[in-house]
């Protein structure tokens, strides 16, 4: 059983928004779940032309895995504001529940009241690279 955590979003010095802490978390609790429509990657390659075509900077995709996607582009909750980082103070992990699987983010260190909360994308490595903003002393460069 978890309490929801006390999150906010607001201005990053990552990248636009971010998501940040209102409490005190502990390492090793669960700070949020990644929360969007299941769809398909045809259904996902799609939406992501059209999210470009229709101006759209940011989509929101996130991989559960090989045939599953979370788009928590245009109704998902304040997970999709998390930055990536190098050294981020979470992670995500994907947990099945009632079948369902599902994305959940959790805490690898203590984490302070108005701390961002961060994670590793993990973005597969492609030639067209993406940069990195996170700016800590061990930033690999791209996201990819």
């Amino acid at each position: 059983q978890f309490r929801k955590k006390r999150l906010r979003f607001g201005r990053s010095r990552i990248h636009e928004w971010g998501l940040f802490a209102m409490e005190p978390i502990a390492a090793d609790e669960m700070v949020i779940e990644y929360v969007g429509q299941n769809i398909r990657q045809v259904v996902a390659d799609m939406r992501e032309k059209r999210y470009a075509q229709e101006g759209i900077g940011s989509s929101y995709l996130f991989r559960v895995d090989h045939d599953t996607i979370i788009d928590a582009t245009k109704c998902g909750n304040l997970a999709r504001f998390i930055n990536h980082c190098c050294t981020p103070n979470c992670y995500a992990k994907v947990i099945t529940i009632e079948a369902q699987k599902k994305i959940v983010i959790y805490s690898k260190q203590a984490i302070g009241v108005n701390e961002e909360i961060t994670y590793d994308y993990k973005f597969p490595i492609e030639d067209t690279k993406i940069p990195c903003l996170c700016r800590t002393e061990s930033c690999r460069g791209p996201l990819n």
